[in-house]
Formats: structure tokens, C-alpha cells, sequence
């Protein structure tokens, strides 16, 4: 293991050996060799961070623990604990105060805004020649949608042709696939 401070023979800052642990510890420069003890740093503490857990209609509140010093973004992948349960779930918004971020440290957030990704509720519409009929799939959120492929919902084969994304974009092209937890519609033909 290593850590980076001053050597006080040298006077660089860089990588040092730690060669033993104990209240302090025992670290050896990697430019001249020189050994001796500095201080042991401190550990960063543990945050419970008030976390809102949304599956489709319904919304929980549960916690997320973070260290202190760990930045936490948009789009990052969480466990959460509501009650006795763990989940996974997608961060869709950080609440710093009255301020909303797209990242920051665990000491400066509130509230955490986030979406379910084990299970998600897929929206699907599916074009008949005359009319276009919505419909939900409930499924696992590292499910795989491929465009160009046969699926069923209510026992109605359809073939997708294209999906649109959270992020606002629509992939068209034969083959692609996306993750349901990823998708905000599918969209295809009955069979």
C-alpha cells in the first residue's frame, strides 16, 4: 500500500511505501528512501442520505449510505434501503439545500431523487395497420429490448421498430438494443 505526502528529508511530495500500520504510520520516500512516521489520515465518515425511491406511480422514502467525501452524480447506480428491503436504483436528481445539482459531495446533499431499476414498468405502443394501442410491461430493468425483434404483451406478437431513451434520443437501427431501464417507450407493429 502506499500514500502520498512529504518527505521531510527530500522535500518532494509523492508516493510513499507504508511499511507499517499502527496509531500512525511507518512510510518509506520513493525518491530517496528516507523512513519515517506521519500522522495516520483521517477516515471519512459515513452519510445517511434521505433518499426518495419512485416506481412508476408510487414513491418511498429510504437511505442511501455514501462517505462523506464521495461525489455522487445523475445517473449513478445506487443500493437503497426502504424498511427491511434493498433496491437498486438510477440517482435522478441531488437536492443540495434549495438548490438541485446534477453532482455532488455527500456532505452537501439532502435528498437524493431516484428511480427503481431492478423492476421497471416498460411503456409500449404497438401500431395495428389503424390504430396505435398502449400498453405497460413489467420487467427487470437490465432487460434487453432489440429492435427488429418479436416480443409479446397480452398475448400480441409485435416487432419493435424503434426505441426512445431517457436521454431523449430515438435509436431506429435494426439490431440495437437497450436496457428497459434506460427505455422511456418502445414502439412497434403487430405481427
Amino acid at each position: 500500500m502506499n500514500t502520498y505526502c512529504r518527505c521531510p528529508s527530500c522535500g518532494k511530495e509523492n508516493d510513499h511505501a507504508i511499511l507499517k500500520e499502527a496509531s500512525d504510520l511507518l512510510v518509506q520516500c520513493a525518491d530517496c528512501g528516507n523512513i519515517f512516521h506521519i500522522a495516520r489520515p483521517q477516515e471519512p465518515e459515513v452519510r445517511v442520505i434521505r433518499t426518495v425511491v419512485s416506481d412508476a406511480e408510487i414513491s418511498e422514502v429510504g437511505s442511501v449510505e455514501l462517505l462523506e467525501d464521495e461525489i455522487c452524480g445523475v445517473g449513478d447506480l445506487l443500493v437503497v434501503e426502504v424498511g427491511d428491503e434493498v433496491f437498486t436504483v438510477e440517482v435522478t436528481g441531488i437536492e443540495c439545500g434549495d438548490k438541485r445539482r446534477n453532482a455532488a459531495k455527500a456532505y452537501e446533499i439532502s435528498t437524493l431523487w431516484t428511480r427503481l431499476v431492478d423492476e421497471v414498468v416498460v411503456k409500449v405502443s404497438v401500431h395495428d395497420k389503424r390504430r396505435t394501442i398502449p400498453y405497460y410491461i413489467r420487467c427487470e430493468g437490465e432487460r434487453d429490448f432489440v429492435i427488429g425483434e418479436i416480443e409479446k404483451v397480452e398475448k400480441i406478437p409485435f416487432r419493435i421498430t424503434h426505441i426512445k431513451l431517457r436521454n431523449g434520443s430515438m435509436m431506429r437501427k435494426e439490431g440495437w438494443k437497450a436496457y428497459a431501464r434506460k427505455i422511456t417507450r418502445v414502439y412497434g407493429t403487430r405481427v
